[in-house]
Parts: structure tokens; sequence; C-alpha cells
């Protein structure tokens, strides 16, 4: 046995002793694709995706606190990649194309985490290999809002040169890889629910510029702020997120309607300059 299948054997072996431990098996495939915009725009794009299949949004991981992962990550693209969750310490070999590796995550607190290509960083992550990772300590109505927004020559120069301009210049702005309207049509991110739920919204940000994200109609409190855990517990209705930072939100909804949230940056409420074909979205909050 080599030294790193024994160490992931003495870590399973370790969490095997935690009778309230539950082991999972989980699986992400590494694809490259084409990513379309809401103008027909296409960019070169990549995701963690739960098939062989290319997917615009990264697959959300999301178990229990109680919960051993065992994530297989499988390489279908052309480049090496490297899968990391830096606050949880979690970080595999490089993986080459065609080939996997499989990591080991757990976590004692719930949170809402970044996990992330971290071979050739930030480029892997810019065209967009980067995704939410919850632990979660009960069954709850749960949201989950991937921010990302994408400068187009910065996607062409790392395509062709590996390289980045020194400056940067987004068009686009998504929420799990969609923009306004086609986000409302994202189960996993669209908020819905009933008067007096509690309702859990996991915020990351995986792109480059700061958004604040403002909600109408209603309040949210602080449960996580990776940058400012002094702001936990904190109800207002707008909050400021910067890159890779992640933010857990809890809703308690007191009155029913339809209510829009967006970007205070108002810039990324806009698509090729157009307006409102980003950053926004409605929640649906029933009697």
């Amino acid at each position: 046995m080599d030294l790193k299948s024994f160490l992931i054997f003495f870590l399973w072996l370790s969490f095997s002793f935690n009778s309230c431990s539950t082991q999972v098996n989980d699986t992400l495939f590494i694809n490259s694709g084409t990513l379309q915009t809401y103008n027909g725009s296409s960019i070169n794009y990549s995701c963690f995706n739960e098939s062989d299949a290319f997917e615009k949004s990264n697959k959300v991981l999301s178990y229990l606190v109680t919960d051993t992962v065992s994530l297989t990550i499988i390489n279908n693209d052309n480049v090496a990649h490297l899968f990391k969750v830096n606050e949880l310490g979690v970080e595999s070999q490089l993986i080459i194309p065609g080939e996997q590796e499989t990591v080991l995550i757990h976590s004692l607190n719930s949170g809402t985490f970044i996990y992330h290509d971290a071979e050739n960083f930030p480029n892997h992550k810019i065209i967009g290999l980067a995704g939410i990772l919850v632990f979660r300590n009960g069954n709850y109505s749960s949201f989950y809002w991937n921010l990302k927004e994408i400068d187009t020559v910065w996607i062409k120069d790392i395509a062709e040169n590996n390289m980045v301009s020194t400056i940067y210049n987004p068009k686009f702005f998504l929420i799990n890889g969609n923009n306004n309207p086609n986000i409302n049509e994202d189960s996993l991110a669209r908020v819905t629910g009933n008067v007096g739920d509690t309702i859990i919204i996991h915020v990351v940000n995986t792109g480059n510029s700061i958004h604040s994200i403002h909600f109408h109609g209603y309040h949210l409190k602080v449960e996580q702020s990776s940058e400012h855990p002094s702001h936990v517990g904190r109800i207002k209705d707008t909050f400021p997120i910067n890159p890779m930072e992640v933010l857990t939100l809890e809703l308690v909804p007191h009155q029913p309607g339809e209510y829009p949230v967006h970007d205070h940056n108002l810039i990324a409420v806009t698509g090729a300059n157009i307006y409102p074909n980003g950053m926004f979205l409605t929640m649906l909050i029933e009697p």
C-alpha cells in the first residue's frame, strides 16, 4: 500500500470509530464545454459536474455534519486539475487527463465552503471550476447561489495564452451559470416557501468582483461570514460579498408575496450592458 492509499485508509478508519458518522460516496466529473449567454455568445467554460455530460453549473455538494464523504474526482478534460477546499484542509493529488483521485471530506461544524481547482490558479477558477460545498446540521429548506461574472476577453486570453490582461471588464453576470430571467427556472436558486418557514441561503462568490446582494421585502440574518465573523447575528437586507467569500443567510418570511433580489452593484444586473439580464431573480413566498 502506497503512502497516499494508507493515509486515505487511516482517515476513513479514524472516522469509522465515530458511531454517529455516516460514510457517503460521491463523484465529480471535470468537464469542458461551451457556455451560451442570453445574446448568443459562446464562451469556453469548465465545470465540476454530476456526470460526464457538460453542464454550465457546478454541482452543489451538500452533506450532513455526521457524514464522512469519500469524493472521487474524474478528469474528463485534456489538462491537469487539482481539487481543493481551503477551509477544510482538503487537497487532491494532481489529476491528470483521463485519471481520477479520491479525497475524504469531513466537517465537525455546519457551514458553507468553496471547492475549486487550485491548479493554474486563478485561471482554472476564472473559466468556471469553483462550486459550493455545504455541511448541514439538519434537513431544512436550502437554496444555493454561486455568483460569477464573466470577462470574455479574459476567457479568450486564458484559452490562447494561459494569461489575462490587466484590465478586468466583465460583461456577463451569472448565478449558478444562469442570467435573468433563466435564474428563476433554477430550483436550487429561486427561493420558494411559506410564511414562517426557516429558509437557508448559501451564497458563494467565485468571481473576481465584489457583489452586494440586496433583498426586497425581507430582512435576513447572517449565520456565517467567512471574511467577517463579527457580522454573524446581524439582521439586514443587503450583503456585500468579496471574491472567494461565503455567506450563510437565514430567512424567516413574515409576509407572502413575490419580491426581487438583485446585486446593488447595478452593472451586475446587466448582461452585455443590457438591463436586467444579469444577477436578478425573485423569491416567491406563499401564505
